[in-house]
């Protein structure tokens, strides 16, 4: 069951529902946005809380999509590692190595 959560973003108070195991999640994503819009509002290139939250909102989920094209990539690779090892060992099978000399 979800339950009030009070949260402090940009000198602002908010109450959240969320469940029980969830919110230290919400804290910390709390936490997190609110350095953000300190470092967008203290830059003093943009002005407007509604301005600040919309950039602080752009660069979190810029950096959400690189990092889960980094976790995608990342999996491609060992994927492509995996088959390099498979064709070896293959290879390997298919001619007269001595077995000490194998892995």
């Amino acid at each position: 069951m979800s339950e009030p959560v009070k949260v402090h973003i940009l000198d602002r108070e908010f109450m959240v529902a969320a469940p029980p195991e969830e919110r230290d999640g919400l804290l910390a994503s709390a936490r997190q946005l609110d350095a953000r819009m300190r470092e967008i509002r203290d830059a003093g290139k943009i002005v407007g809380i509604d301005r600040i939250a919309i950039m602080a909102a752009l660069n979190l989920t810029h950096e959400l999509l690189e990092a889960q094209q980094t976790v995608a990539g990342s999996g491609e690779v060992q994927g492509r590692l995996e088959q390099l090892d498979q064709t070896i060992s293959d290879y390997l099978d298919s001619v007269d190595i001595p077995a000490e000399l194998r892995r």
